[in-house]
């Protein structure tokens, strides 16, 4: 067994000192004068001690400590732009996949119709790939189109502080992971029942699925700040999320979620037009609504050609 001496400093050090003997508790304790140490010694047998000195001053330096502002201020940034630009759809994606991907192309397409569709702002990581895919599509479909980057992204974009295309005043390059998240929870929070947001995961790894658990966590916990429902959409195209689902169902026989429960928190869909029927019936919007958007524009096309 090992042997321990503790050693109490009344100074600006405190001395740990270890031995590695057997161990016996004897009644006797040590007064060093010299140092202004108490000493307990409960070896019976003549140690060898490794001391080891912790600076107070060292240990605990909370007022050094800059980063909690930083992330305050960055957050009241991220806030500050939502305001500006509207909340609306928040997506969440790889940043790996490029413009020839299939899942790419699906994207795209989707993040322009649920554009015209809820005629709301789309959110992004502002990054490459599948990000870039639905900023292409809402920026086709004429809305609003706003984006949370951080400074380093997997893909071509690597360590780029700036968007190729999005004006400077609609996106905000994030230092800080978590002040990121407090925006992209943000974007879809529902105050009012007029208001249409929505969370969309497509295809990613492991950065998306890290903040699509925290988010659907928030939702499951009731903790995401919204006083109505947010629509919560898993784009399982060509099974990517099967082998995932799978999982959690195994997680339901283990007993480690409720039967249904992850079921309940979101909609898994196969194809882009099952997404949109979704919305639609969850927004309570017809198919005549949709049909009246349609022929206002072709008049509006047909106005600015003559």
């Amino acid at each position: 067994m090992m042997g321990f001496s503790f050693a109490v400093s009344f100074g600006s050090e405190i001395v740990l000192t270890r031995t590695t003997h057997q161990t016996r508790l004897i009644n006797s304790t040590t007064h060093h004068k010299n140092n202004n140490t108490l000493a307990f010694n409960f070896s019976n047998h003549k140690d060898i001690h490794t001391p080891i000195f912790v600076s107070k001053q060292e240990s605990i330096q909370f007022d050094d400590r800059k980063s909690p502002n930083q992330v305050k201020e960055e957050i009241n940034q991220c806030y500050e732009l939502i305001n500006r630009l509207g909340r609306g759809i928040v997506y969440l994606g790889s940043s790996r996949m490029d413009s020839t991907h299939s899942h790419y192309v699906q994207a795209q397409h989707l993040a322009k119709e649920i554009a015209s569709l809820l005629e709301c702002t789309t959110w992004s990581g502002a990054g490459p790939g599948l990000m870039d895919a639905v900023t292409q599509g809402a920026l086709l479909a004429g809305k609003p189109v706003g984006g949370f980057k951080i400074g380093r992204e997997a893909g071509e974009w690597t360590s780029s502080n700036f968007h190729p295309y999005l004006p400077a005043e609609n996106y905000l390059t994030c230092r800080f992971f978590s002040a990121r998240k407090h925006g992209l929870v943000d974007a879809v929070v529902r105050n009012n029942p007029l208001d249409k947001t929505a969370v969309v995961a497509l295809p990613g790894g492991i950065g998306t699925l890290d903040e699509m658990f925290e988010m659907l966590a928030l939702i499951q916990l009731e903790r995401i700040g919204s006083k109505h429902p947010v629509p919560f959409l898993l784009m399982n195209y060509d099974s990517f999320y099967s082998k995932l689902l799978d999982f959690l169902d195994v997680c339901e026989d283990w007993g480690t979620v409720s039967k249904g429960e992850v079921a309940s928190l979101w909609k898994v869909c196969n194809s882009n037009s099952e997404a949109l029927a979704y919305l639609a019936d969850f927004y309570r919007i017809s198919s005549g609504d949709t049909s009246q958007k349609n022929e206002t524009k072709l008049h509006s096309t047909h106005d600015l050609i003559s």
